[in-house]
């Protein structure tokens, strides 16, 4: 695909606009969560000493900390060619292991830990699938 415009030839990246966007939902539902919880606490600054509110902090922080590393990792093995169904099972399982770290973050449930090894499952997954369909040159 080539932009008039500008002459320079664009890249279809289908299934990593379609995780990076679900996951931006999620990344903005978490921040205005902390929103929420702020201001019905009136705690403006820092955590206040509530709980509650130290886990959306850190809901919120943990998602933007990892989130941004597999969907470049997942943009890096889609351009290099991968395979749609793997890039999907990569991206599905991302979405689904950061819902279940930040449900279990927010809930105090053992679903956090499920979650944040499933995460970690997926950018290693990723960097070795980036490696083996790197081109070798």
């Amino acid at each position: 695909m080539t932009n008039p415009l500008l002459g320079t030839h664009l890249f279809a990246v289908p299934v990593t606009a379609l995780y990076a966007a679900l996951n931006v939902f999620l990344t903005v539902g978490l921040g205005l969560n902390v929103s929420q919880v702020r201001t019905r606490l009136k705690v403006f600054r820092g955590d206040g000493g509530h709980a509650n509110l130290s886990a959306a902090i850190r809901a919120h922080g943990n998602n933007v900390e990892h989130v941004p590393l597999a969907l470049i990792l997942l943009l890096v093995a889609e351009l290099c060619g991968g395979n749609s169904l793997a890039l999907h099972a990569f991206g599905g399982t991302l979405l689904v292991a950061r819902l279940a770290h930040a449900f279990g973050m927010l809930s105090a449930s053992r679903v956090q830990a499920v979650g944040a090894v499933l995460t970690l499952i997926v950018q290693l997954g990723l960097a070795g699938y980036v490696l083996w369909l790197r081109p070798w040159g």
